[in-house]
């Protein structure tokens, strides 16, 4: 009798399981719209220009996204967070995943009950300073006010690294990057740390751009990447397998205009199991076997986003470094599509 009772019990569990598996996915269809939290407005990133409509790397992972589960990679509710907000955002059900420049980190990853699905820009925290300062290193910033953005690992790194050598700063706490950016310009504080490419973002839509400098110094490692909630193994897939195949799409070769011509099928598996040719991965994620296809045509394979919004030709100017494929020397490659 207990065994027959404690069996139908894990038949039970199972199913509950098996339909919060699903919710996110139902949720989002259901509703026609991805909800995608992004930053507050970092230029090259995730900001709206001119005409209010966003744009920049982290908002083509969230149509990417979408376009892989609706088919539309407009239908996509941009909800800005900062540092603070976000992960309450996240947790609550506000938004279905973050795209913004969130640090995955061990306290992120279980603490919190979030899911990082990967790394799609590696970074490291750095400085900005007038070039008039005449400092050429964050050596020689002992006693120096700093802004900070508060709820980010760059306020607990600041703080370690100043203590480990043995300098003093004064902390200009400040909630998101435009305040940041006011404070900086008005002379709130001498210096304004936060990640390397945030600094290059952030220098580039200054007036007179030049007369900033990023100091050499890259105090921290910061792994940048979409954030879910736990306990949705198939939303969690969905998300990561998208910007998987992003990755993978540069590294084969396949881009916004010719994936729909290698859609039709190659001579080489890999790429037909990509695209949906074979293997049935859309089936096993709950989508349409072209579901891959819809993402890159949508935005392009990774190097393509990474050009077009934060590359050398841009006004961010950001080199690829660790963000290369593999096989150029970075750190990028997507997990086997076996």
């Amino acid at each position: 009798m207990k065994r027959t009772v404690f069996l139908g019990a894990l038949a039970a569990a199972g199913t509950i399981g098996g339909a919060a598996a699903a919710q996110t996915l139902g949720e989002v269809q259901a509703r026609g719209e991805l909800n995608c939290g992004v930053s507050t407005g970092l230029a090259g990133f995730s900001a709206p220009d001119a005409d209010g409509e966003w744009q920049g790397f982290d908002v083509d992972v969230c149509r990417a996204v979408a376009a892989a589960v609706l088919g539309d990679p407009m239908a996509v509710t941009f909800v800005p967070t900062t540092g603070q907000t976000r992960f309450t955002a996240l947790a609550s059900g506000e938004v279905d995943m973050l795209a913004r420049n969130t640090t995955w980190t061990f306290t992120r990853d279980i603490d919190l009950n979030l899911t990082f699905v990967g790394v799609n820009y590696y970074d490291g925290q750095g400085f900005m300073i007038g070039a008039d300062m005449g400092v050429d290193s964050a050596m020689d910033l002992d006693g120096a006010t700093v802004c900070i953005q508060t709820g980010t690992t760059t306020e607990l790194n600041l703080a370690d690294f100043f203590r480990a050598n043995g300098m003093d700063y004064e902390p200009v706490p400040i909630e998101t990057n435009a305040e940041a950016q006011q404070q900086y310009l008005a002379g709130a504080c001498d210096v304004y740390t936060t990640d390397v490419s945030g600094l290059a973002a952030t220098r580039a839509s200054f007036s007179d751009p030049e007369a900033h400098i990023i100091l050499p110094e890259v105090i921290s490692k910061e792994p940048l990447g979409p954030v879910v909630r736990d306990g949705d193994k198939q939303w969690e897939g969905i998300v990561r397998w998208t910007l998987f195949a992003l990755i993978d799409a540069e590294e084969k070769g396949i881009t916004a205009e010719n994936v729909a011509s290698m859609a039709e099928g190659t001579d080489t598996p890999d790429i037909n199991r990509l695209l949906g040719v074979e293997g049935g991965f859309g089936e096993m994620l709950g989508l349409d076997n072209d579901w891959a296809v819809q993402a890159i045509s949508a935005v392009g394979n990774y190097g393509e986003i990474f050009a077009r919004h934060i590359g050398v030709e841009t006004p961010i100017g950001l080199e690829r470094g660790l963000n290369a494929q593999w096989t150029d020397g970075g750190l990028m490659y997507a997990m086997p599509f076996r």
